[in-house]
């Protein structure tokens, strides 16, 4: 079989990684790190891991797959990393075809899913730490909830050593060594070369940096993400304080109950700001997206107006102009698959997503392959993704 560099070892990376070499591929998987790289956008205490894709169908049946390959990780691990507390999505009103959360909420009854509906009523009783009224329709499906997503990396970098992935950490990508149109492997900034049959190069938000042919059709954006440690964290513990989206289409907000160390993580998940992800200065939350959240707060859940907020991050998303992944093998450098554009929500489809991947790799074709395609000819365009819909 074909010895593959990856490049960047985030969750597309490390997932990647783990397929090709249960194919039985030799690996080599690239990163400056440290490990898990505390920049990238797969790194957090949590990432929500949802069935709920409003009206698009292609992305809810692999999340199907994907939730079952959750709780098989959970089996396997020591300990689950994957708390599948439900996830609720709510909105201030009546849900209406079009909608998020309609949408969402229609298909995964069409698809026998056990959801319920909730309306201003049932929202008050079943989650107080809401403001009461505020909300007034929604639902509350029981399939799905969050993965710990820093430490779901550090575990699968754990799997791909020990099943012969060779980890090349504190190797930072310099440029591809090219042989006319062909592809012939990695040279490092530290001055190493290493000869590979194909590279697969899956590094975020820097995709667009290290593949400048990429910029015009990639962008960084940034999302704010607050941790707040509120006083008395009983009101937002998981059975009655689960993952949430809050009229997410139209505020961008999030959320998920308190971990263990008490802290509840609420961030935004909108159009976002263009970001340089090496640039420190703009990985700093402002100000005034400090005021945003406290008013969303101050709206939402008013015992938290007040809690203190410990840290805070921006997460740089890898858009692409559609919202849909890019998973494809470059048309005119042969050897180099480019596997990027997560668009803040491909970590939940971690258990799958490698193997996507893969299969570009050997050349396959298949539906998600042709949906996740080579695009440079695609017109600009609002994302798909239901949830971003926000300002757009």
């Amino acid at each position: 079989m074909s010895h593959v560099a990856v490049v960047g070892a985030g969750i597309f990376g490390v997932t990647a990684a783990l397929a090709l070499r249960r194919r039985g591929h030799r690996v080599s998987l690239l990163d400056p790190g440290p490990l898990p790289h505390p920049l990238a956008e797969s790194t957090d205490i949590s990432k929500i891991v949802r069935l709920d894709y409003g009206p698009d169908d292609g992305y809810l049946a692999l999340m199907e797959s994907a939730l079952e390959g959750w709780r098989r990780w959970n089996a396997e691990w020591q300990g689950p990393l994957f708390h599948e507390v439900g996830v609720t999505f709510l909105a201030r009103s009546p849900m209406a075809p079009g909608g998020f959360e309609h949408e969402s909420f229609t298909r995964l009854v069409k698809r026998g899913h056990p959801v319920a509906r909730l309306d201003a009523e049932a929202i008050r009783a079943r989650f107080p730490a809401w403001s009461t009224g505020a909300y007034v329709d929604g639902y509350w499906n029981p399939l799905g909830g969050y993965a710990e997503s820093g430490r779901v990396v550090g575990r699968l970098l754990e799997d791909a050593q020990s099943a012969g992935v060779r980890l090349l950490a504190g190797h930072t990508f310099e440029r591809l060594d090219e042989r006319g149109t062909r592809v012939a492997g990695v040279v490092t900034r530290e001055g190493a070369t290493i000869a590979v049959d194909r590279v697969v190069m899956t590094a975020g938000a820097w995709t667009q940096q290290l593949l400048p042919s990429l910029a015009p059709h990639l962008h960084a954006v940034g999302q704010p993400v607050f941790h707040l440690a509120p006083a008395d964290a009983s009101p937002y513990q998981a059975h009655h304080f689960p993952v949430f989206g809050a009229d997410i289409a139209r505020t961008g907000y999030y959320g998920f109950p308190a971990n263990r160390d008490g802290i509840v993580k609420i961030a935004n998940h909108g159009v976002g700001r263009a970001v340089d992800p090496s640039s420190s200065t703009e990985r700093t939350v402002t100000p005034e997206q400090t005021t945003h959240l406290r008013a969303f707060l101050r709206e939402t859940f008013p015992g938290l107006v007040d809690a203190p907020i410990v840290a805070t991050r921006v997460c740089v998303y890898c858009d692409t102009r559609d919202g849909h992944f890019w998973i494809a093998a470059d048309p005119e450098r042969e050897g180099l698959v480019v596997a990027t554009g997560g668009s803040g929500h491909a970590f939940k489809f971690a258990p799958v997503i490698g193997d996507v991947i893969a299969d570009a790799v050997e050349g396959a074709e298949t539906p998600l392959l042709a949906r996740f395609r080579w695009r440079t000819a695609a017109p600009a365009g609002r994302s798909e993704e239901a949830a971003r819909h926000l300002g757009q």
